[in-house]
C-alpha cells in the first residue's frame, strides 16, 4: 500500500457540501469521505462494462400513485432478458418494495435500474451488483 499526501483545492460550494456529506454519513473527516466515494467511484465504472453480473434492483415506491406499478412492468417486458424474478412486498399500506433479481452484463443492468430508480414517484432505489463469471 502506498499513501501519498497532497493537496485538493475545492470551491467554497464544494468544500460546504462535502462538509455535509461528511457529517450527515458519518464519515470521521473529509479525508475519509473522499476516499469512499472514489473508491465507490472506481468500483462503479468497473460495471460499465460486458462483465457478467447477477443482483438485485430494489425500488420502494407509493401503491397509491397506480401509475408506477404499470411504468415498472413496462419498463421489465423490455428487460425480460436479464430479469431472472420479480416481486413486491407490501411493507405497510401505502408503501410497497419491488424487488428484480438481475443477472447479464453489467451495462444492461446498470440500464435496467436507471430507468427503474428514475421513474416519477419512486422513494427510493438500488442497484446491488456482483461479478457472476
Amino acid at each position: 500500500m502506498s499513501l501519498k499526501r497532497f493537496g485538493v483545492s475545492l470551491e467554497d460550494h464544494l468544500l460546504e457540501a462535502l462538509d455535509k456529506y461528511v457529517d450527515s454519513n458519518g464519515f470521521a473527516n473529509r479525508s475519509q469521505a473522499i476516499r469512499f466515494l472514489v473508491e465507490k467511484n472506481v468500483a462503479e465504472q468497473k460495471w460499465q462494462c460486458n462483465q457478467i453480473v447477477a443482483g438485485t434492483v430494489i425500488i420502494i415506491y407509493d401503491m397509491e400513485k397506480k401509475e408506477i406499478s404499470s411504468k415498472i412492468m413496462l419498463i421489465q417486458q423490455n428487460y425480460a432478458d436479464v430479469i431472472l424474478s420479480s416481486s413486491q412486498y407490501y411493507i405497510n399500506k401505502n408503501f410497497c418494495l419491488h424487488v428484480a433479481t438481475v443477472m447479464g452484463a453489467a451495462f444492461r443492468l446498470t440500464e435496467l435500474s436507471d430507468r427503474l430508480t428514475t421513474i416519477k414517484g419512486i422513494k427510493h432505489g438500488k442497484l446491488v451488483m456482483s461479478r457472476a463469471d
